[in-house]
């Protein structure tokens, strides 16, 4: 499916059905809103609170008070981009063609209270520099603006001035025990004790809320291990009856080295499966490791278990040769992450050419078939590896193009990082 246009009637249900008890007003929508929607939210693993989206949709008016509908990402400045970018880019690409102001919200202060580049903010902000440049170029170097369909920058430090931002931050904390703020400490990459010798990481929590609020935003998008951060901003505005953003949440890629995919879903913690599908539907089939586990997930720090941004065709297919896990006798494999988040979206086939000695081109247009054929034999696990590597390359050919004419910016964070 090339775009938003080209979505079916059947497709659009598809999505939208498993939110109709939750949301009646869906029924309301027309034909044009339903399809909207649907092409919003319909490469997420979850969405949280869809009644927010439909209700401006129907009402006319935003939480910034006016018809434009806000998303918001929120990145700390750390370092080079691995590929899961490639999947919350391919979302907010949905976002813009579907009207949306997409804003990627570079958060400065809470890298700095995260110990990134120990704390060095000349460093975290030139990293922020190469992260707008990076996300111009996946997302087609859209408008820049305020509009709707537009694409915006902005740093925490450009909100933190203002007085109401920290009397939204206080009250973000208010009530909210210190049991509560460390289970949601996975969301900076940090175990729940991680942070008794800093009261800042403390904040952090309240802060990302707070962050949402005072930037009247209306759609909250992160990966699944951004969910605990964001349950806690909805249990903030249910306190002071604030406009509570819909959550929608990307798949995480697992690490290359991840054998055994995790299925210990937040989602079925703190009050059990059945509350959470209260408010919770899960888009499609539920793939990726949910709750981000830290030894599993795809992370920077890791070069050898990551696909970087910057690596080219050639150490991506070693990467994916020396490390990637692909049995043909099981179904899950950061391989087939790859194929069904990023190169069948974005390309819409996956072209596998195997050595001629030992068979012809072959293209697959699904991961099912993908699967099958590795478990039957008539696909190399190696040559799908490749494959991949050769897909995700050819995804990335703007991307290495832009930066070998501007190299300025990499290279300041290639300087910072090693």
């Amino acid at each position: 499916m090339s775009g938003m246009a080209e979505m079916d009637s059947s497709t659009v249900a598809a999505i939208l059905s498993p939110f109709s008890e939750s949301c009646p007003r869906l029924a309301e929508l027309d034909g044009e809103q339903s399809r909207r929607l649907a092409w919003m939210m319909g490469a997420a693993q979850e969405v949280v609170g869809v009644d927010h989206l439909v209700d401006v949709m129907l009402n006319g008016k935003s939480a910034g008070g006016d018809d434009v509908i806000r998303c918001y990402v929120g990145f700390e400045p750390s370092g080079k981009a691995h590929i899961g970018w490639k999947v919350v880019s391919l979302t907010l690409k949905r976002m813009l063609e579907s009207g949306v102001n997409v804003l990627i919200f570079m958060a400065d202060w809470h890298a700095w209270v995260n110990d990134k580049f120990a704390g060095d903010m000349e460093k975290i902000h030139i990293t922020a520099a190469y992260m707008e440049d990076t996300f111009r170029v996946l997302l087609g170097n859209p408008t820049e603006g305020d509009g709707p369909g537009e694409l915006r920058f902005q740093y925490a430090s450009e909100i933190m001035d203002s007085g109401d931002y920290w009397a939204r931050v206080l009250r973000c904390s208010k009530n909210m025990s210190l049991a509560r703020v460390r289970r949601t400490f996975t969301i900076m990459g940090r175990t729940e004790d991680a942070a008794d010798d800093d009261l800042s990481k403390f904040f952090y929590p309240a802060m990302q809320a707070a962050d949402i609020f005072e930037m009247g935003i209306d759609i909250a998008l992160g990966g699944m291990d951004q969910r605990k951060a964001h349950m806690y901003m909805r249990e903030v505005a249910d306190k002071w009856k604030w406009s509570k953003a819909t959550c929608v949440h990307t798949p995480i890629i697992s690490s290359l080295k991840a054998g055994v995919r995790k299925e210990t879903a937040e989602v079925g913690k703190a009050g059990g499966v059945s509350k959470a599908r209260m408010e919770t539907a899960v888009v499609g089939k539920t793939g990726g490791i949910l709750a981000g586990g830290p030894d599993d997930k795809m992370s920077k720090s890791d070069p050898s278990s990551a696909i970087l941004l910057h690596d080219d065709a050639s150490r991506m297919r070693k990467k994916m040769k020396k490390h990637a896990y692909l049995d043909p006798e099981q179904d899950e494999s950061t391989v087939y992450e790859l194929i069904e988040h990023i190169i069948l979206p974005e390309l819409g086939t996956l072209q596998v050419t195997p050595n001629p000695k030992f068979g012809e081109p072959s293209s697959w247009n699904d991961l099912s078939s993908v699967r099958s054929a590795v478990a039957s034999g008539e696909l190399h696990p190696l040559d799908v590896k490749f494959a991949v590597a050769d897909a995700l390359s050819s995804g990335l050919a703007a991307l290495t193009a832009h930066f070998e004419a501007e190299p300025e910016k990499l290279a300041a964070v290639s300087e910072i990082t090693g």
